[in-house]
């Protein structure tokens, strides 16, 4: 199993990334998948997930700014990121949970994603 995530970097305030989660060794449509961000010397957060399906869910200061979505066919995750601030400095990892009906469990607990990517570091100056 692999997920691998690309696409961060450096950006200015306002500015805009996409990030991308290729995933393999599972079968991708079958699990709920989400992105979490962890920055220097804070916890874990989720930012935003989405269901087999392609239904989303986002943490309020993600909501208006990012987009997450997914490729089933060519498994592959997405996080359009725009209006970038500096708050949005951490590392970005993707993360798989097996659904059985298609939605992540309630609460998006990081306990509940079995499959984790290394990490994109997304770094945004003022």
């Amino acid at each position: 199993v692999q997920l691998v995530e690309s696409g961060g970097g450096p950006v200015q305030s306002g500015g805009s990334l996409r990030l991308s989660c290729a995933a393999s060794g599972f079968t991708y449509s079958r699990y709920c998948m989400a992105w979490f961000r962890q920055g220097a010397g804070e916890g874990r957060e989720v930012v935003a997930a989405i269901s087999t399906g392609g239904a989303t869910w986002y943490t309020d200061s993600a909501k208006g700014r990012f987009t997450i979505s997914r490729d089933n066919d060519e498994n592959l995750l997405y996080l359009q990121m725009t209006s970038l601030k500096p708050e949005d400095t951490a590392m970005y990892c993707c993360a798989g949970q097996y659904s059985n009906n298609g939605y992540c469990r309630l609460g998006l607990s990081s306990e509940h994603f079995v499959f984790w990517g290394q990490g994109t570091q997304v770094t945004v100056s003022a």
